[in-house]
């Protein structure tokens, strides 16, 4: 009697102790589920945290793919620009008098064709309108009237009437023109852009076409 009471005690302690280790672990369960729950909550959380994180300028920059008005204005501007100083370029061909002038002619529009997909692109990422083909030229419905160094519809005809000499010293004298408004535009951009490829091209467009100023004043003898 005394060997069955003693198993019977063994196996009561056995069974508290098991009962106590599950309750234990139970605990410990409860524990770390609530350390992972807080960990699913906490992750939760953290992402909303790591949203809610940046400033709202920060949140709003990278949404709008880090650019601004400045360089929206910026490509709008510049795309119609660059469109005419492309077809002034094509009037070059037949035209021209010195092969100097024609060969200039070449390098813009070689120059300023890409730029002009670029700008596009950047526009259509943006969910921005690209300005209509044509815009360069219809200047009053695109309120474009005065826009730096753009040329109007009547100077547009007199170098298209024109040949030779004649062609040449329109061509050069308007093109400086037209070059310095795109150089004003692009000091804008790299002043007042955020999108730092814009800002570069900005950059591009200074050196590039502040170099052909003087190239071209050069060949109108103003060197």
């Amino acid at each position: 009697m005394k060997i069955e009471r003693s198993l019977v005690r063994r196996t009561v302690a056995v069974a508290a102790a098991g009962a106590t280790a599950l309750v234990l672990a139970a605990c410990g369960g409860a524990d770390d589920g609530g350390s992972d729950g807080s960990a699913g909550h906490g992750g939760h959380s953290a992402a909303a945290s790591a949203t809610a994180s940046p400033t709202p300028s920060a949140s709003a920059s990278d949404a709008q793919g880090g650019h601004n008005a400045a360089d929206v204005a910026f490509a709008k501007g510049m795309i119609p620009h660059h469109r005419q100083a492309v077809e002034m370029a094509d009037l070059a061909p037949g035209r021209a008098g010195s092969p100097e002038v024609e060969k200039l002619a070449a390098e813009i529009k070689k120059a300023q064709d890409p730029e002009i997909r670029t700008l596009s692109g950047w526009l259509t990422a943006w969910g921005e309108e690209v300005p209509a083909e044509g815009a360069a030229m219809d200047h009053s419905s695109h309120g474009m009237d005065g826009m730096d160094g753009m040329m109007t519809d009547q100077e547009m005809r007199g170098l298209e009437d024109a040949s030779g000499e004649a062609f040449d010293t329109a061509f050069l004298e308007l093109m400086v023109k037209h070059h310095e408004g795109a150089l004003a535009m692009a000091e804008t951009e790299r002043a007042d852009g955020a999108f730092a490829p814009a800002k570069k091209m900005a950059a591009q467009i200074i050196t590039s076409q502040s170099a052909e100023i003087e190239r071209m004043n050069g060949l109108l003898g103003k060197g």
